[in-house]
């Protein structure tokens, strides 16, 4: 299994994994006088929905073709998930697309789009390095157009834009941050050898004990690894943020709650780690991801920034640059987070297709039918 980085002793570790998605809590309440009391009248009855319905946001309709559709574009070829596995990872998808709908919701009302431009050049990373025919084949494999890929890197981007937007456009960084945040690290720009800068995503093959990350996304097993890189590789592409990512996906509980961060890395360490993540990081430009696998796992690694040794002040190159960038990042994580929490809460969400499988208890309704006795159950 690939190993992650622990920069709280710098030694690779074995990765564990975390977290949970989105909960909300609904309060219902009524108070009356014992005097003023009357009896009130049922409540209306709910109006039954189509099985393809399977959420309803604010009064729109994602239905079962949406998530299914979703699905395909993140699906491996080499899978061959049971039919709990799929609904799984389709109720992760769904979860995801009803707070996609709300952002995008968001966007119309302040007036923002995507420009074609921009879309174009979104979709030609995705398909970057690609033989034209063996992207088509992939498209057809996965019963997905281009249309349709077009429309999903386009709500993704759309989606970020409003993060942007409400989130990212309101941060301030001062001075007198940067300059604290130096005085109370200043060893950090001492470098004694050469280092690297690196973030990771940790994505393991096995179900984990912890989860803390954000979604609560797990892969448990190599299919379900290979598929979730994948589609952190196209989220990637289409331009949503390394941190956001690893925050909400990576299954490090130690550097998931900070971005994937692990701060430098000294040379002299990196040469001591398993071959996949040395070579996934030495002689790497800085902006680069890159991908090391072992074992069914997966660890994507982003290169932040490369340091020659020798001691760094506030006047050297780059230094208050890094800093403003990690002071704004700690601050777009905890205010994104927020803001997510936010308008999730203030929307009206009913999850159908999650009702329907609770309701059920064992059975998994909306994938296949139950095989009979001594059935491949394919």
């Amino acid at each position: 299994m690939v190993r992650c980085l622990d920069m709280s002793n710098s030694r690779f570790v074995p990765p564990t994994t975390l977290g949970h998605r989105f909960v909300m809590l609904t309060m219902l309440g009524a108070v009356c006088f014992a005097a003023a009391c009357r009896s009130t009248p049922a409540a209306a009855p709910v109006k039954p929905v189509s099985p393809d319905t399977w959420a309803v946001v604010d009064g729109r309709e994602i239905s079962r073709d949406d998530v299914d559709k979703a699905y395909r574009r993140t699906q491996e070829a080499s899978q061959a998930p049971s039919d709990e596995e799929v609904l799984t990872a389709k109720l992760g998808l769904l979860n995801d697309m009803i707070l996609q709908d709300i952002l995008l919701s968001k966007a119309a009302a302040l007036k923002l789009e995507v420009p074609a431009t921009e879309l174009d050049t979104a979709y030609d990373n995705a398909r970057k390095n690609i033989p034209e025919d063996a992207f088509a084949q992939e498209l057809t494999r996965r019963n997905v157009t281009p249309t349709d890929m077009r429309e999903g890197l386009r709500r993704e981007l759309l989606a970020q834009k409003v993060i942007d937007h409400e989130v990212g456009a309101k941060i301030l960084v001062t001075d007198q941050q940067i300059t604290d945040f130096f005085n109370a690290n200043r060893s950090q720009f001492n470098m004694a050898e050469e280092s690297y800068h690196i973030a990771q995503i940790v994505v393991t093959p096995v179900r984990e004990a912890q989860i803390t990350n954000r979604s609560g996304d797990d892969a448990a097993t190599p299919q379900a690894a290979d598929a979730k890189v994948q589609m952190l590789v196209e989220r990637l592409k289409a331009g949503a943020s390394f941190a956001d990512l690893a925050a909400g996906y990576s299954e490090d509980p130690q550097s998931a709650p900070r971005g994937g961060d692990l701060g430098f890395v000294p040379v002299s360490r990196l040469k001591q780690a398993p071959p996949q993540l040395r070579d996934a990081v030495l002689n790497k430009a800085p902006g680069s991801v890159n991908i090391a696998s072992a074992g069914g796992g997966h660890t994507l690694i982003a290169v932040l920034a490369h340091e020659l040794a020798g001691q760094r002040d506030l006047s050297t190159p780059g230094v208050r640059d890094r800093i403003t960038d990690t002071l704004r990042g700690r601050k777009e994580q905890l205010l994104r987070a927020a803001y997510l929490t936010s308008i999730r809460s203030d929307a009206v969400v009913v999850n159908y297709e999650a009702r329907r499988l609770v309701e059920s208890q064992s059975a998994v309704p909306g994938i296949l039918p139950a095989a009979p006795a001594g059935g491949a159950g394919k």
